[in-house]
């Protein structure tokens, strides 16, 4: 079972210095039918203005990945990391209990364009961590590289969760096969460009909740980048 989320469905705000889409119930958007899936959270498509930014704020009991797109994204936090992720970059923040960051756009002239995704831990009040990794664009060309897991395993990201988050770039005739094991459910988010899922088209935004399916094919006849979330049926709701 495949079920479609088209971009335009998602929540919006435009704050000017903020254009930002919500896949599942954030701040003033609120739809009981979408407030997350598993213990995927929050997928948010930001794009912030050049000079502009996330002012210091908090988080606590969450894993939350960036993922950077185009532009680059100035970070701050109160573990005394302080960092620039640039795109095809991502970063691991563990907030465990408690944390305060900024995000800003590192550059005063182009935008910055990401994606923040939170994820719910494993336990609550975890020690906070981080961590910030480059992922190759040819190491996800036609393939899906795995980016963050439980075990940091093949030189992910380490998330306190059982997901599996794996990234991809496929070109014109570019095919993937990837199969799912059994009570394994998944979330794709289109990054980028166009493909194809199972036969369905998905383009720039779109996601799919993918359950009872063995085997998922992707292709693209031009570009598309993707995230696909591998999310056990043992946990979350």
């Amino acid at each position: 079972m495949i079920s479609l989320r088209k971009a335009q469905d998602r929540g919006h705000a435009n704050y000017g210095w903020l254009d930002t889409w919500h896949t599942f119930s954030f701040g003033d958007y609120y739809d009981p039918a979408h407030m997350g899936f598993s213990v995927l959270r929050v997928i948010n498509d930001d794009r912030v203005a050049p000079g502009a930014g996330f002012p210091t704020h908090g988080h606590r009991d969450m894993e939350i990945l960036s993922y950077v797109i185009e532009g680059a994204l100035e970070h701050a936090d109160s573990m005394g990391n302080s960092s620039v992720i640039r795109a095809g970059e991502v970063q691991r923040m563990s907030a465990g209990t408690g944390v305060t960051h900024s995000e800003c756009n590192a550059s005063k002239t182009e935008p910055v364009h990401f994606l923040q995704i939170w994820l719910l831990p494993e336990e609550q009040g975890l020690e906070p961590g981080y961590e910030q990794r480059r992922f190759d664009i040819q190491d996800k060309r036609n393939t899906l590289q795995l980016i963050a897991s439980p075990d940091g395993r093949e030189e992910s990201l380490t998330i306190h969760q059982a997901v599996s988050v794996f990234a991809g770039y496929l070109t014109s005739a570019d095919r993937i096969v990837h199969r799912l094991a059994a009570n394994t459910r998944a979330y794709v988010h289109v990054a980028g460009g166009a493909l194809s899922l199972n036969g369905q088209s998905l383009n720039a935004g779109d996601g799919a909740r993918i359950g009872d399916e063995a085997k998922i094919e992707l292709g693209s006849d031009s570009q598309g980048e993707l995230l696909l979330f591998e999310l056990s049926d043992s946990v979350g709701g």
